[in-house]
């Protein structure tokens, strides 16, 4: 967390414009631990929100039946840095929905990707701005993100067929 802190604060520039938005499920866990991160190496405090994607997936076929969380912003994104947070990037889907779920909310300046795991195997060229860790997998390997508050403990774990 400290690492991708570290990289945000450094390429977000002005951080007044800087907003965190967490995509369900993990990153709106994670968004809230990388604003705190942030004030604590800065002493700016972030606002943060979160962001559901499910009506905006193209592969709901293949993953099956959601069940819409809420969106909360509770800013305005016009002219802001926005930075999308997620737990782990695969194909890349997840990432396309939420960018087409933030122009529904707004016209930020730029929006940016952060993830803890990037496990490569995109289908989409999309590729995150900030990455806590690059971990090769198979494509038939599964990592599983585990967050202090949701399982009890933090870390990541790369599970075998």
């Amino acid at each position: 967390m400290t690492r991708l802190a570290s990289e945000v604060i450094e390429r977000s520039g002005d951080l007044s414009k800087l907003v965190l938005l967490g995509v369900y499920t993990r990153g709106v866990h994670l968004a809230p631990m990388l604003a705190r991160q942030i004030e604590v190496l800065e002493q700016v405090s972030v606002p943060v929100g979160a962001i559901d994607i499910t009506f905006y997936r193209d592969d709901l076929d293949s993953i099956g039946i959601r069940t819409p969380a809420k969106t909360e912003i509770p800013f305005d994104l016009s002219g802001k840095t926005v930075v999308l947070v997620d737990d782990v990037i695969f194909k890349g889907r997840t990432a396309r929905a939420a960018l087409e779920a933030v122009k529904d909310h707004g016209r930020p300046e730029v929006i940016r990707l952060a993830v803890l795991v990037d496990r490569g195997h995109r289908q989409l060229p999309i590729h995150p701005d900030f990455t806590g860790k690059r971990l090769p997998t198979a494509k038939e390997e599964t990592v599983k993100v585990y967050i202090q508050e949701i399982d009890g403990r933090d870390g990541v774990e790369l599970l075998k067929p």
